[in-house]
């Protein structure tokens, strides 16, 4: 308010007669108003206005001098809101960038992929059809070959050994039940009680021999389930690439034939070497899995010889000496190759693993 009176007083009109006199001032009741509103500001207000000071938010910029328009008045909330759009603006247009690029990236990817699954798909209708040429590596073809077919017997025995498994551990179970029942009787029964109680410690005696033999049948077990499912499983994985990779190279071979025996005009030839290129990159792919697959076929055949001669001689040894009723051979068995009988109740869980 005081502002807006001082204003009003220090814009007030002078009149000046034509000899350049000031003239008499009529009394001006606002002008006194002004002057004494002035000058009686209290200490508090003054001391108020200092300590509050100008909010920088609302600071503005002037142009020009005093009693100017407002066209020249800038105010600093618009600068900073222009450098704050302009910030967003940027971090907007990088992320856009970004995903811009990702997209591209993906639909090369696919472009490729494409390309790839329709020259392998060709290639492989022209060898069903006995229209295209394939590569083949005799000697490998057989190994491969040999492999699957033990493959698939190991895989029966596998299962055969399984089945002996679960029936004797059934048959040791009853041999189990029938020692308790034998025991029992010969406590209810005195006239027959040595009868039963030879019959109880036999059939006890068994049980303990049969658990024995089944811990000697499962480490054969385990090892044949080893051997088939994680390490021939294993190499016929590589040779699922390795057989992958020959068609892609047969495939890429194939064209690159097919465009050699087409015009050299400037298209064809640029088109003759990307294929070249691609043709020598496959062909490296298929050189290098051929060796992995001969490399692995090898170890494996020297590790399935050396694996079977342990269990086929652990599996000899445990039933020979169970049938002929020699518990110090089958538990000199067990200690020739490190297996270690589980207690009963071994199999079931603790209070602990439960939680």
């Amino acid at each position: 308010m005081t502002d807006s009176i001082m204003s009003k007083a220090a814009t007030m009109e002078i009149p000046i007669n034509s000899n350049g006199d000031t003239g008499t001032l009529p009394e001006d009741d606002s002008l006194e108003q002004a002057a004494k509103l002035q000058w009686s500001l209290d200490e508090k207000d003054l001391q108020q206005v200092m300590v509050s000071g100008p909010n920088l938010n609302e600071t503005s910029i002037v142009s020009g001098g005093y009693g100017g328009t407002a066209e020249g008045i800038i105010p600093t909330s618009s600068i900073k809101g222009s450098n704050m759009h302009h910030s967003s603006s940027s971090s907007s247009m990088t992320a856009e960038e970004t995903t811009r690029g990702v997209a591209v990236e993906k639909l090369e990817t696919m472009r490729k992929w494409g390309l790839n699954t329709y020259k392998c798909t060709k290639q492989m209708i022209s060898e069903r059809f006995g229209r295209g040429s394939r590569t083949v590596d005799l000697e490998l073809e057989a190994q491969i070959e040999v492999l699957r077919d033990t493959k698939r017997k190991y895989e029966n025995v596998l299962r055969l050994a399984r089945a002996l498994t679960n029936h004797f551990y059934n048959m040791v179970q009853t041999q189990h039940a029938l020692g308790d029942t034998f025991a029992d009787l010969s406590q209810k029964s005195p006239e027959l009680r040595d009868e039963f109680g030879y019959n109880a410690e036999t059939q006890k005696l068994l049980c303990k021999n049969g658990e024995t033999l089944l811990g000697a049948v499962n480490f054969f077990v385990s090892s044949i389930n080893t051997l088939v499912n994680k390490t021939m499983e294993d190499t016929l994985m590589t040779i699922k690439m390795y057989e992958n990779a020959r068609l892609e190279f047969d495939a890429y071979r194939s064209d690159l034939e097919e465009l050699s025996m087409g015009p050299r005009d400037a298209v064809t030839m640029a088109r003759i070497d990307a294929a070249q290129q691609q043709y020598q990159v496959h062909k490296e792919k298929y050189e290098r899995l051929r060796s992995d697959v001969t490399i692995k076929l090898k170890f494996l055949e020297e590790n399935k010889v050396k694996v079977m001669h342990k269990q086929l001689l652990l599996f000899h040894n445990a039933i020979s000496a169970y049938f002929a009723g020699n518990q110090q051979q089958l538990e000199q068995t067990l200690k020739q190759f490190n297996i270690k009988l589980r207690p009963p109740g071994a199999d079931k869980p603790s209070w602990l693993e439960e939680q």
